[in-house]
């Protein structure tokens, strides 16, 4: 029997929707393909249909859950304050809910140490999201320059990431809760942090 265009990408996103949940609460390698197939109710046989490969999948899915958790921010900070923006998503983001729903949560903690090693393909694609993650938290840094406002971005996101993984480690327990509050002040003393004035230079006799 023959699908359409369209039958095949919807089954292709519930593919890639289903994955990106399961991978990040068993791991790049916790879960096989078989059982990915089966968690999107589809055979295994069906899989090579959809993806060149396991990588190919799997490249797919932590893309969609890094857009995905962007996409929340976005409409999490609409109706905020521009410099208000960026505390809010690290309060958020450090929060037990995430800490106990890695499946629906950022993929940098859930996935960030095994992409680490994997191909330089897979490393490129993730690369490439990451910088997007940055360039958009960076937009919430406001009052100067497009560089400091990157290295604000980039030093909450691994505040944010560290903090979470970490956590997680210690499960749900008293020092998993002190975990996350260390780590939420500290990207809240960032998100928040005034831009500092640059003094004018003394003119030189």
């Amino acid at each position: 029997m023959r699908y359409s265009r369209e039958h095949k990408q919807e089954t292709h996103d519930r593919i890639v929707r289903k994955a990106s949940v399961r991978l990040r609460e068993k791991g790049a390698h916790g879960i096989g393909v078989a059982d990915l197939m089966k968690e999107a109710g589809l055979t295994h046989g069906g899989f090579y249909a959809h993806f060149d490969s396991r990588e190919a999948l799997v490249i797919e899915a932590f893309a969609y859950a890094m857009d995905r958790s962007m996409d929340h921010w976005r409409k999490m900070t609409g109706e905020v304050a521009s410099e208000k923006r960026l505390a809010l998503i690290a309060e958020s983001y450090l929060s037990a809910l995430h800490r106990d729903d890695p499946g629906h949560g950022c993929s940098i903690p859930a996935l960030g140490a095994e992409i680490a090693r994997e191909s330089p393909k897979t490393r490129k694609a993730f690369a490439g999201k990451l910088d997007e993650m940055i360039e958009m938290m960076a937009d919430h840094v406001t009052g100067v320059p497009r560089k400091a406002a990157r290295k604000q971005a980039i030093a909450t996101l691994a505040t944010m990431a560290g903090t979470m993984l970490l956590a997680r480690i210690a499960g749900a327990s008293e020092l998993s809760d002190e975990v996350l509050k260390a780590g939420r002040d500290t990207a809240l003393d960032s998100a928040r942090r005034e831009p500092v004035a640059k003094k004018p230079r003394e003119k030189q006799n």
